[in-house]
């Protein structure tokens, strides 16, 4: 009777592309489903997973007998230097959409043909939306297929409107002058349910002079494709975004598109043990940023992370120091070690020896935990969508600092629309670093942003802990509607 239960449980097939920004709420996706009752198996690359082991050891991994993590190559020839940042999304999603398929029908032929009685049959894939390829497989086999797009719906919006920019001629540029000429300023007026965005603020993919650009078309194609799914699942809850999610409902050619957002939040009442130990991070946490933190006086010290993708300049990295050093405030900074183009991101001896009382440097650290914790007033982000979900949730207000992908777009939202963000000036000087800081840890409009961040913690807390909530609701339909739905 044992081994005719478990063949009839729901086996959800979780594949992240494979960078920290993708897996993080893939993870808490997959988690949440296993509390649900579903058999996870949770698909990393070959190299996704070796750097998993060298970071987390292998523990972490082995949580639960019904949550399995296996692997597929992504298809990269050795020749390719891999920076593990966000320059290597292009050639990453070019192999992947090209090769990945026939591992992934090898690797269902097995799972689904298994002599062990311990593994059920896959009946549905849950995918990340620009891992498209898994529609073929799921197709093949007749289970439903959701697309997780990690992105803001805004930003999932803004990609669908790549080909209608192309199609009006304000993308490719026709040279190099309009990245200055002003055609960024150009206002976006029929993009539905957003208002007042200019083309700045639409995903830098489109800022290229190449009609053959390899990511604006992939991004043409994966979000096109996005049509054939069951269902989109966003990290994102009603309040937040309710004119832009109002709006993805109303598009005839897109399939049900489900806020279950926050994740964190919804993983948060989950007190299963065994799962809260599944580790994710592809850096090893300096944990002892929180001791530090609990040294300090509530809403004192002023967190400062870039994301796990970015790569910048050591010349700004010298002017936020310098920045911090002369605002006088408290800081957690992480500084994880591929951050600078180039080189190892090593910071001014006497900014290290000005700052050693009131400064604590990591190379990674539990940033959920961090930005909930009271002593934390104010978070200098580049504005990821992860990161921004994570503020909010946490009630932190936001000096945004964009840098690539939606990254401008949900600075803009953070500013004009949501009331918890500064936007900091591209061209990063000391002086606007150190005046920012100020004015959101002690100065008035700080206080007011920090009172909304509180406002907005609130209502993200309802939508995913209350029964009657939008997110709760919402994650429930996906699964009964969707996931356990005997048809594509």
């Amino acid at each position: 009777m044992e081994s005719i239960a478990i063949l009839e449980k729901p086996h959800a097939l979780c594949i992240p592309f494979p960078s920290q920004g993708h897996i993080n709420p893939m993870l808490k996706l997959a988690k949440l489903l296993h509390h649900n009752g579903f058999h996870i198996t949770f698909l990393h690359t070959e190299h996704t997973h070796k750097r998993l082991l060298q970071s987390i050891g292998p523990d972490p991994l082995n949580g639960l007998p019904s949550f399995h993590f296996r692997t597929i190559p992504d298809g990269l020839p050795p020749t390719i230097t891999r920076t593990n940042s966000g320059r290597d999304t292009p050639f990453l999603s070019q192999s992947m959409s090209t090769t990945c398929l026939a591992p992934l029908r090898t690797l269902l032929s097995e799972l689904n043909h298994t002599s062990s009685s311990n593994v059920p049959p896959v009946t549905c894939i849950v995918s990340d939306g620009v891992m498209s390829f898994t529609l073929d497989a799921a197709q093949e086999l007749g289970i439903p297929q959701v697309f997780f797009w990690t992105t803001s719906a805004c930003g999932f919006m803004a990609y669908l409107h790549f080909r209608h920019l192309i199609e009006k001629g304000l993308i490719p540029f026709k040279d190099e002058s309009y990245l200055t000429n002003g055609h960024l300023d150009t206002v976006i007026d029929w993009i539905p349910g957003m208002k007042g965005i200019r083309l700045r603020d639409i995903p830098s993919f489109i800022r290229t002079t190449d009609p053959e650009n390899f990511m604006l078309n992939f991004l043409i194609s994966e979000t096109e494709r996005a049509q054939k799914a069951s269902a989109i699942v966003l990290n994102t809850f009603d309040a937040l975004e309710h004119e832009v999610l109002a709006a993805l409902s109303s598009l005839p050619k897109l399939p049900y598109v489900y806020s279950i957002g926050s994740l964190q939040l919804l993983l948060n009442k989950v007190k299963d043990s065994g799962l809260k130990s599944i580790g994710s991070n592809l850096w090893k946490e300096e944990s002892g940023c929180l001791d530090w933190l609990d040294s300090k006086e509530p809403n004192s010290v002023i967190y400062i992370n870039f994301g796990s993708a970015i790569v910048t300049k050591r010349e700004k990295l010298v002017e936020i120091a310098w920045g911090l050093a002369n605002s006088n405030k408290n800081f957690l900074w992480v500084v994880r070690p591929n951050l600078v183009s180039g080189a190892n991101a090593v910071l001014p001896p006497e900014f290290m020896t000005m700052t050693k009382e009131r400064g604590f440097l990591a190379s990674w650290c539990p940033q959920e935990q961090v930005l909930s914790h009271p002593s934390i007033g104010g978070f200098l982000t580049h504005s990821g969508w992860n990161s921004t979900l994570e503020s909010i949730c946490g009630g932190v207000p936001m000096i945004c600092l964009p840098h690539s992908a939606e990254q401008q777009l949900n600075c803009r939202y953070c500013c004009l629309e949501w009331g918890i963000g500064m936007e900091m000036s591209s061209d990063v000087k000391r002086d606007e670093v150190e005046m920012l800081v100020r004015v959101l840890m002690e100065g008035e409009k700080g206080k007011e942003m920090k009172k909304k961040a509180m406002e907005w913690r609130k209502i993200a807390e309802a939508a995913a802990t209350s029964p009657k909530g939008s997110s709760f609701q919402n994650f429930d339909s996906m699964i009964n509607r969707v996931l356990l739905s005997s048809k594509n």
